[in-house]
């Protein structure tokens, strides 16, 4: 079910909380809203699903397949909602917990007993808790308890699902089982989905496309790729992923920072004056000597070689600490040691200025 938001606005007292939003979710896709605390994310997630109410200023709608719902009751909207804490009943068995929500319903459009064991059962085996029914929510363990609140939402058949930091309160190796599990089960069922998350990594992994808000404002909206490798803002740059700083400026087509100058191609040579510069980590190349390249001399400073990337500092003579991350074989053949004179040299750059952005 397509879902459409258009001039959605939330204060509460003088707080903004939300600052004329706008997004459209297309039928059967996994959105994830993706910010720091206090961005708006959860409090839209809330207004879609008539949890909160957005300022009746007028201008404010929201579609679910071109029905404007704004001022439905949360029961009206057959929405499903997963909460952080599992919310689970603790006096009731697993299977009992699946099957609430349909054995609440009003007699009329109650499914028979048979219909609603049938039913949970089955979201059982999607889960993959089978033979779990009979368990209670303290024989579970955190994740086995998300799985089955996800269960309960999925049970009355909504017709968009709504997840809000469903994951945070686990283990992170218990978060990364479930990301994976969650991206399966979307492809299998195909719902429309909105996922709230504060974890960037759980973004970029699980979502189709990525929502970033701050300050009550959407900043970017794209696939993963997009807002990862393409960010529409300095923000977006600097909260997605860690990311080297440097303040300098742009002189006729080139990027000054600190004693290093590197080309820009698609920086305009009338463009001028002072600039950011971002370079993630993984975009810097370390090497024994300059080679014709334009590199900052360094020299290593700490060293943590455990992972995939050897994570790598280098301080330059005069500037601030620059973060590296090699692939292991690169930092193996280049046998770094702190104390090592090294040269910094960027694969890839974004460039910030007041006046024009690339």
């Amino acid at each position: 079910m397509s879902i459409c938001v258009k001039n959605i606005s939330k204060t509460f007292g003088s707080y903004h909380a939300l600052k004329n939003v706008n997004l459209e979710v297309e039928d059967g896709e996994l959105i994830a809203l993706l910010g720091p605390s206090g961005s708006g994310k959860t409090t839209l997630l809330r207004i879609i699903a008539g949890l909160e109410i957005a300022d009746d200023d007028g201008r404010g709608e929201i579609h679910f397949r071109g029905q404007n719902v704004a001022h439905q009751r949360v029961g009206e909207r057959q929405v499903g909602f997963v909460f952080q804490h599992y919310a689970l009943f603790k006096h009731m068995s697993v299977i009992e917990n699946i099957a609430f929500g349909l054995r609440v319903r009003p007699q009329e459009t109650r499914p028979s007993k048979s219909e609603i064991l049938r039913k949970a059962n089955e979201l059982l085996r999607l889960i993959q808790l089978e033979g779990y029914g009979n368990r209670f929510p303290a024989q579970l363990s955190g994740g086995q308890r998300q799985r089955v609140a996800l269960a309960r939402a999925l049970a009355i058949e909504p017709r968009v699902l709504l997840l809000d930091e469903p994951f945070g309160a686990l283990d992170a190796k218990v978060r990364q089982g479930l990301r994976s599990w969650l991206r399966r089960l979307h492809n299998e069922l195909k719902m429309t989905t909105i996922l709230v998350t504060h974890d960037q990594e759980e973004a970029l992994e699980v979502a189709d496309r990525v929502v970033v808000m701050n300050q009550a404002t959407i900043e970017q909206v794209g696939t993963p790729a997009e807002v990862f490798h393409s960010p529409a803002s300095e923000f977006v740059m600097d909260f997605l992923g860690n990311v080297n700083v440097f303040r300098g400026r742009v002189e006729q087509g080139r990027a000054v920072w600190g004693n290093g100058t590197v080309d820009v191609p698609n920086l305009m040579s009338r463009i001028s004056g002072q600039a950011n510069v971002y370079i993630r980590p993984h975009e810097l190349k370390l090497s024994r000597s300059l080679n014709g390249s334009a590199g900052v001399a360094a020299r290593v400073n700490r060293i943590n070689p455990a992972g995939s990337y050897a994570k790598v500092v280098v301080t330059p003579k005069d500037g601030a600490d620059i973060q590296v991350d090699l692939p292991f074989e690169q930092f193996l053949e280049l046998n770094l040691q702190c104390g090592d004179e090294v040269y910094v040299t960027p694969q890839k750059i974004r460039v910030f200025s007041p006046e024009y952005e690339i």
